[in-house]
């Protein structure tokens, strides 16, 4: 894992924060020579004022600062319950909003679709998941969300009483857009990531987040983590907000790299998501995500966001949602996948590195006490704002 971020440190212009115990706060950092260099200053004292920057990139590759830790040995401590006294990496992002687009490919669709027939109930999706594919087979493959096919597709599935509401976003002109977390809250590389207590049925969910300035400029690409508690929000759409929002169920990183002469949002619409889980019990679970299955262009996807409707004065992280869905049994027989207590989870994609969490209970997580007041407060006592 560290060899993943060292690695891609070598070709690749990253940002990110750090806990900077000198500071008693975070730090802007970029990565230069296995180093992670602290460019915090009153120019960018925050990566989203950073970002906001028309010369991002060339202010984070020239910029001046000083070492705050070699970078294995700054991840070495950011495992878990990090030594408080010594650097640890946060998630590389502030003051942005964090954003995520759902059911944005036709296979996740099918799995919403699944999870709200089933009611939250993992017994009754084998089933359901039978039927729908006899109706659907490959159908969904290439279609363009919000096109005359997608619409016939969309009444052939009514026709046949399988309408959904994540029907109507995923083949439809709207997409579906929605808070994740608040500004502050997501964890970084390392981190435990939480599972609401409630929760029996959940999975973890590899994604790219863009990271997009006040202007709707797209600025860079990271690694997400968009827990998801089937359970819950099969239950009912009403329920999102419990299903994505609680302590420690967002995960981005390990660093934003910013888009330059090596890297775009091309590279991006051409990703391929690698994702492994690995059990305390043994069990390893391998996935995928294909960028290029995606029903929805990322550019697409940041203009139904902000715009004219909505404005981010401080920019936002987007979740461009995935195209894994766990079919595969854990335990039981038609009971599919669901995480387990210390269940580790790493995804990968060239050019972005590793994202690596380990799932606890959201209840067991480090409790999130240092937003945005405590953010004022020490950038001010740094002589930073």
């Amino acid at each position: 894992m560290l060899s993943d971020l060292l690695n891609l440190a070598t070709d690749a212009l990253l940002i990110g924060r750090v806990w900077n115990p000198q500071a008693q706060g975070p730090s802007l950092v970029t990565v230069r020579d296995g180093s992670l260099v602290d460019i915090t200053s009153r120019d960018a004292p925050t990566l989203s004022a950073l970002l906001e920057r028309s010369d991002a990139a060339d202010y984070a590759k020239n910029a001046l600062g000083s070492s705050i830790g070699g970078l294995e040995d700054v991840a070495q401590n950011s495992t878990g319950q990090p030594d408080q006294g010594r650097p640890y990496l946060l998630a590389p992002a502030d003051l942005q909003v964090i954003k995520a687009c759902g059911v944005t490919f036709a296979q996740s669709m099918i799995e919403r679709v699944i999870e709200e027939k089933a009611a939250g109930n993992p017994d009754r999706a084998a089933a359901i998941r039978e039927r729908v594919a006899s109706l659907i087979g490959g159908s969904l493959k290439n279609l363009k969300a919000g096109s005359a096919d997608a619409a016939r597709v969309k009444q052939a599935l009514i026709e046949e009483g399988m309408w959904s509401q994540y029907l109507e976003v995923g083949i439809g002109p709207d997409a579906e857009v929605f808070t994740k977390s608040p500004v502050l809250s997501s964890v970084g590389w390392g981190a435990d990531v939480g599972l609401h207590p409630i929760s029996t049925w959940n999975n973890p969910e590899p994604e790219i987040v863009l990271a997009v300035s006040s202007r709707g400029e797209i600025k860079g690409a990271t690694l997400g983590n968009d827990v998801n508690l089937r359970d819950v929000e099969g239950r009912s759409a009403l329920l999102l907000g419990k299903a994505k929002d609680n302590n420690a169920s967002c995960s981005i990183g390990p660093f934003i790299r910013l888009f330059d002469g090596r890297y775009s949002l091309d590279d991006v619409r051409k990703a391929e998501l690698d994702l492994k889980v690995t059990g305390e019990d043994g069990f390893v679970l391998h996935g995928k995500s294909s960028m290029s299955q995606i029903s929805r262009d990322p550019l697409d996807l940041v203009k139904q966001t902000c715009g004219a409707h909505h404005q981010y004065p401080d920019g936002f992280m987007l979740f461009l949602g995935t195209l894994f869905a766990p079919t595969e049994d854990r335990d039981t027989p038609n009971q599919g996948f669901t995480h387990k207590n210390g269940d580790i989870v790493e995804i990968s994609s060239a050019g972005l590195g590793t994202l690596r969490n380990t799932v606890r209970l959201s209840t067991e997580c480090p409790p999130w006490n240092f937003g945005i007041s405590a953010l004022m407060q020490n950038l001010a006592k740094r002589d930073l704002l």
